[in-house]
């Protein structure tokens, strides 16, 4: 009596079927995954800005190019890089890669980032994608985005184009 020793080739077949379609469901799902926690990680790292922004407006310091003792500067921001990013984050940003911090003398200011470098293509593709902190005159923040919803994280709000410039 023999016994039987290995696979037969349609059981083979079978399995590498399933093994395809579980790849075809999880490989979007995962992308999905990263895509949002790379706007995630975008909106924590601007919005670690804020503080910083804060002591510039209380100081009544302004990203403007006025005398050195009214300007708030990258020393004063604490300003870092990030490979989500692209280029260091700037003050008033001369680079239209790199993520712009702006605060006017009223007091409002804005902290923009512009997906690049390392973010998922979901993020940078043609148009990169913007994250916006945006503070008014009476000190209130508040975040846009012009993500795909499905990617926007809980506390900011999806937009059709995020805001460019201050208002």
């Amino acid at each position: 009596m023999n016994a039987q020793k290995g696979f037969t080739l349609i059981e083979l077949m079978i399995v590498v079927a399933i093994i395809g379609i579980l790849a075809a469901v999880a490989i979007p799902q995962y992308q999905n995954y990263i895509t949002k926690s790379q706007v995630s990680r975008v909106m924590g790292e601007t919005g670690g800005y804020k503080t910083a922004v804060e002591d510039c407006v209380n100081a009544g310091k302004t990203t403007g190019t006025t005398s050195s003792s009214t300007v708030c500067d990258a020393a004063d921001l604490g300003l870092t890089a990030s490979n989500l990013l692209g280029e260091a984050v700037q003050v008033t940003g001369t680079d239209a890669n790199s993520p712009k911090i702006n605060i006017t003398a009223d007091g409002k200011a804005t902290i923009e980032g512009k997906f690049g470098s390392n973010a998922s293509s979901n993020l940078k593709g043609d148009t990169p994608k913007l994250l916006h902190w945006l503070r008014d005159e009476n000190g209130t923040w508040t975040c846009t985005t012009d993500v795909d919803s499905k990617y926007v994280p809980s506390g900011c709000e999806a937009s059709s184009s995020a805001l460019t410039a201050l208002t």
